[in-house]
């Protein structure tokens, strides 16, 4: 059966058949129009224009009403796979784009999710097709039980991917026994070389902390390393180059995030750097910067220098939203599902599981939510007027 959606300004018409063959991409308004068909799927990421394209669903995926797999099928035939954990609402540092000047009122311990807790719904997920988790949080390393977590998600039958994004500050000391407990993908967030900026950003020490922990990462064969990097306009806009350059020598994977809205950050579309920004400082200074051929599920543009070990990423939320293709679900500290970050919707999981529903009432609960999942989260403008939670509560 033939399906049309229509997923941004720039139409996006995709036609999925038995197999997903091809579509047919459709851009501007009225007589100024263009279009292409595109026959193998993974081409769509290629596009100059940089449209995103719908994912298929993969072929495992039965097509019957199977409550277990499709609890995580949208009304828009999004899979979504990929689970996002926060363990934890604390942090070790004070980063201005995550946490107000005057902090946040953390939800009290005894309402937040245990780690049996957890386990039982990440095996939910699991056991229903999630096939990566990512932990997150505030800062998941502060959580004293993160190696019991680790090792007994990655025993889960199913998982393929346990990643984890952390600021890095005691990162080091911790990450062989991660290693060791099952962790295979890592994020170190670090939004500047400047040791003097960081303490700003962060209002806090330990910038040779997070360096250490990179080259520990890479040391013990993560490959690549990713590093998030949130651009600002004049704060650290002026460095872009400078961490390009970390790509030529080291495998690490720099990925410059244009700065979104949340609670109490003082978002303002002056401090954006756009992407279409970042993309032509870099490829003035590397010209042979090159597009890699993504997945459509991938939520950053990704592209490679000749002669570097690492590679260049951009995560456009702001100016280029990747909504169409999105496989991700978000999973609170406080037990609070999430289906959408900029979304303010949120349903717990947490009340349910604790008055003693089985996993079929939970699975009804979250496929309901995943359902009502829009096709796109607002333009940025509307974000910033948009009530949600501090980045801090919702997880990295």
């Amino acid at each position: 059966m033939m399906m049309r959606r229509n997923i941004s300004k720039s139409t996006i018409y995709a036609f999925r058949f038995s197999k997903f063959t091809s579509i047919s991409v459709r851009f501007g308004n009225g007589s100024n129009t263009a279009s292409k068909s595109i026959e193998d799927e993974g081409l769509c990421s290629q596009m100059r224009w940089y449209g995103t394209c719908i994912a298929k669903l993969p072929e495992e995926v039965p097509k019957d009403d199977n409550s277990v797999s499709q609890m995580l099928v949208d009304s828009f035939g999004r899979l979504h796979t990929y689970l996002r954990i926060s363990l934890t609402e604390r942090c070790n540092l004070r980063c201005h784009y995550c946490m107000p000047s005057e902090g946040v009122d953390l939800t009290p311990k005894p309402q937040l999710l245990s780690q049996d807790e957890i386990l039982r719904l990440a095996n939910l997920f699991i056991g229903s097709g999630v096939s990566k988790i990512r932990l997150t949080g505030g800062e998941p390393t502060v959580r004293k039980d993160i190696e019991d977590i680790c090792l007994r998600l990655s025993n889960m039958k199913g998982l393929k991917t346990l990643a984890m994004t952390t600021n890095g500050i005691v990162l080091a000391t911790k990450l062989p026994r991660l290693r060791q407990c099952g962790l295979t993908s890592l994020n170190i967030s670090l939004d500047t070389l400047v040791p003097a900026k960081f303490e700003f950003m962060t209002r806090r020490t330990g910038h040779h902390r997070v360096l250490d922990s990179i080259n520990t990462a890479i040391e013990l064969g993560y490959n690549p390393v990713k590093v998030n990097c949130v651009v600002m306009r004049g704060f650290n806009d002026d460095e872009i180059c400078d961490f390009v350059e970390l790509t030529r020598e080291k495998p690490v994977n720099i990925r410059f995030i244009e700065f979104m809205p949340f609670d109490g950050n003082v978002w303002n579309v002056k401090k954006l750097v756009p992407y279409a920004e970042m993309y032509d400082r870099v490829v003035k200074q590397f010209p042979s910067l090159k597009r890699l051929q993504d997945h459509p599920t991938e939520t950053a543009k990704n592209f490679k220098i000749d002669g570097h070990q690492g590679a260049v990423s951009f995560i456009t939320s702001m100016t280029e939203h990747f909504c169409a293709g999105c496989n991700r679900l978000r999973l609170l500290a406080d037990g609070n599902f999430k289906v959408c970050l900029f979304g303010p919707s949120e349903v717990s999981l947490r009340d349910p599981l604790r008055s003693g529903a089985d996993d079929d009432e939970l699975r009804e609960i979250i496929e309901a939510a995943v359902k009502r999942k829009k096709a796109s989260h607002a333009g940025m403008l509307d974000l910033a007027k948009t009530a949600n939670r501090p980045m801090i509560h919702i997880g990295g």
